[in-house]
């Protein structure tokens, strides 16, 4: 691949690289004004709390897409398994976490996977394995997947959000 088309597909997928470094800062505006009891409040059972939602998605950068690029990069046709976001909730106890920690750790591995996709040839974004429930996931396809999953918990921090004002428990922002 020419220098050219190299500068261009890196160009092409700094945008999204963009929005991944964002997240961490989307979340500390969506939580940092939240009491305690709020940070910890569930809608339902089935629901995540504000604190679960940090604590999720610090676990899947670690556990999930860290692991997943390195292998992409380190195997051919791996098969990636699923991450069980609701089991690993299960088994951990977020909602007694120190928000701060679950918001730093988040921060600090997201920059490492953000360097790490910044730093690849259109070559390497391009490798492929096997993600399950999903099937064939190319590297630049793993970012875009990161980014659905961000807004989509995202969308449900806002909802939360909604939901503690019309039971009168946010303060106000």
């Amino acid at each position: 691949m020419s220098d050219g088309n190299q500068n261009r597909e890196s160009a092409d997928l700094n945008p999204l690289l963009v929005l991944l470094e964002d997240a961490p800062g989307k979340l500390v505006t969506l939580t940092s004004d939240l009491s305690d009891a709020e940070l910890r409040w569930k809608h339902s059972g089935e629901e995540f709390s504000a604190l679960e939602n940090i604590c999720h998605l610090r676990d899947l950068e670690v556990q999930g897409y860290a692991t997943r690029i390195s292998r992409l990069l380190d195997e051919t046709n791996p098969v990636l398994p699923d991450f069980d976001g609701a089991r690993v909730a299960a088994e951990s106890n977020y909602n007694d976490e120190p928000r701060a920690a679950a918001l730093e750790a988040f921060e600090k591995a997201r920059h490492a996977n953000v360097e790490r996709l910044r730093s690849l040839t259109e070559e390497q974004l391009r490798r492929a394995g096997t993600l399950e429930g999903v099937g064939t996931i190319t590297l630049k396809q793993l970012a875009e997947k990161m980014r659905e999953h961000d807004e989509d918990h995202l969308e449900d921090l806002r909802v939360l959000r909604a939901q503690l004002r019309r039971l009168g428990m946010e303060q106000a922002t």
